[in-house]
């Protein structure tokens, strides 16, 4: 790129992962006392560091995912013990009491971005949690569908914004390439829950009867306070940031002096715009309309659109589908395992090697291409008996390798400043959200028990999908390519002056030349 050799050819060198010679982190950032451009450290070191997050952080954070999805999934659970009959309710009635549920959840999204930012992840995070368990468990008192809609809306309204504001917080613990198979396992938490959740519901729904209770109540009740307590022991074990993890419990730092600066440095190395944003720095109005105005993000947002529709009826409707396909209660609670546990397996193997290539449409486009022959074999099968192929063919679908996580830390690699990577993970979980709104209504009451015209709808998304990858990825290819072109057109003299203007760079983040998008 430059005939000057040397010095200059690492300045002007293009990529995120290049700047850090040119921007030093603001005064803002709390990590500033450990930052040093001439800090070096072994492999072994870092590694070990590594091991560390993933054993005091990571695991928590699963955790409290769990309590998450532990709440969100035991609906699915109660529906095999007559739920819907009990509280005299119809599967349309189910429908649009998940749509409440959502409706509410995106109401909060925004919201509670802007509060994290501004009180911090320790306080946020757990507090939300101890609202929503709470909620859970008055769940197991309610009588009928006015019940039904009001804890589906509160518990939505207190979930709203955790997953994105948790993501944000791990990624000041985590390089970008490390990012993809955390987010994986964070995921993969999800399907464990399903697993665990399908053990516990298998259990605790015998307990129909004792006390005049149902076995959906005790399900409730219980799980809603497991997740009151994770909610507790959560408020005095998260740290600050990385270089104030001391607390209630941990009453020495998590990592030594010498651990904090390779910490702190790796980060910014990789990620030279989180110095750049304090963990406390409020997020201004200006900032929201910067992200949404970023073109180069729309094609993800599409893709949190409609990517995850075509196996999301599939997925919630499991439970109830296998109990109409004649399995029992405890069966049918049963037979969700696999496919939890086949997720698991193939969500983790797909951000492995996305990370491992640097790849991120290809590995998303087989996750779609995996269901859609799926679709069409379960739309072809005649009806009437043949419950295991059904249950084999729901079982794969269920089953699939979720790219969730892979577009999750795309989306985060392809933003520069960190109050609009926060911003862009908010617009694009609530844009997930109302994809999930439209998968709730595409299984009518009409069309059961095999809905036809359901699964006609999921292929026709499904092609959609792959078609929005494809074009995203060539937009991608395009603005780098014209990015290349000017940039190419500068001196060596004027690529070092362009790289080292700290305050444009600020101001046009992902829009400068030496800014390549990742596809």
């Amino acid at each position: 790129m430059s005939s000057t050799g040397g010095f200059l050819d690492a300045v002007i060198a293009i990529g995120r992962d290049q700047l850090s010679g040119a921007i030093s982190p603001s005064d803002h950032y709390e990590g500033k006392h450990r930052w040093d451009p001439e800090a070096t450290w072994t492999p072994r070191e870092e590694k070990a560091l590594v091991r560390k997050t993933d054993m005091v952080l990571m695991s928590w954070l699963c955790v409290m995912f769990f309590g998450l999805q532990l709440d969100r999934g035991n609906l699915s659970n109660a529906l095999a013990d007559n739920l819907l009959v009990d509280l005299k309710l119809t599967g349309d009635d189910y429908n649009n009491g998940t749509t409440i549920q959502l409706l509410a959840f995106l109401a909060a999204e925004f919201p509670v971005q802007i509060i994290t930012k501004r009180y911090g992840f320790r306080r946020v995070l757990p507090i939300m949690m101890f609202s929503w368990g709470m909620v859970s468990w008055a769940q197991a008192w309610m009588y009928n569908r006015t019940g039904f809609y009001i804890t589906r809306a509160l518990i939505g309204a207190c979930e709203g914004g955790f997953i994105p504001g948790t993501i944000l917080y791990a990624t000041y613990f985590y390089t970008s390439k490390e990012l993809s198979v955390r987010l994986a396992v964070f995921w993969s938490t999800l399907n464990v829950a399903r697993v665990i959740s399908a053990l516990l519901a298998a259990g605790i729904l015998k307990m129909r009867g004792i006390g005049g209770r149902t076995g959906w109540f005790w399900l409730f009740l219980l799980e809603g306070l497991l997740t009151v307590v994770i909610a507790i022991i959560s408020f005095f074990y998260l740290p600050a940031s990385p270089t104030n993890t001391t607390g209630a419990i941990f009453r020495k730092p998590w990592y030594t002096e010498r651990q904090e600066v390779i910490m702190v440095n790796r980060i910014l190395r990789d990620d030279p715009a989180k110095g750049l944003t304090g963990i406390l720095q409020p997020i201004t109005v200006r900032d929201i309309k910067n992200t949404l105005m970023d073109r180069s993000l729309w094609g993800l947002y599409f893709v949190g659109l409609v990517a995850y529709i075509p196996a999301s009826p599939v997925q919630g409707y499991l439970t109830l589908t296998l109990r109409r396909i004649g399995f029992s209660s405890f069966d049918s609670n049963m037979l969700t395992i696999p496919s939890a546990a086949l997720q698991i397996i193939t969500m983790l193997a797909l951000a492995w090697s996305s990370d491992f290539f640097n790849e991120r449409t290809l590995h998303c486009i087989f996750g779609e291409l995996w269901i859609m022959p799926l679709l069409i074999s379960l739309l072809t099968l005649p009806d009437g008996g043949r419950e295991w192929p059904r249950f084999a063919l729901i079982t794969l679908i269920s089953g699939y390798p979720y790219f969730h996580p892979i577009v999750t830390s795309w989306l985060s690699e392809n933003t520069f400043d960190v109050k609009k990577r926060a911003i862009a993970a908010a617009i694009y979980n609530v844009i997930v959200q109302v994809g999930s709104l439209i998968s709730s209504q595409l299984y009518r009451d009409y069309d059961k028990p095999y809905y036809k015209m359901g699964n006609k709808i999921l292929i026709s998304i499904c092609a959609l999908s792959l078609v929005v990858f494809v074009v995203q990825r060539q937009i991608l290819v395009h603005l780098n390519k014209k990015k290349a072109e000017q940039w190419d057109k500068l001196s060596p003299t004027e690529q070092s002056e362009y790289q080292n203007d700290v305050k444009a760079r600020e101001g046009e983040g992902n829009k400068r030349l030496d800014f390549r998008f990742v596809y």
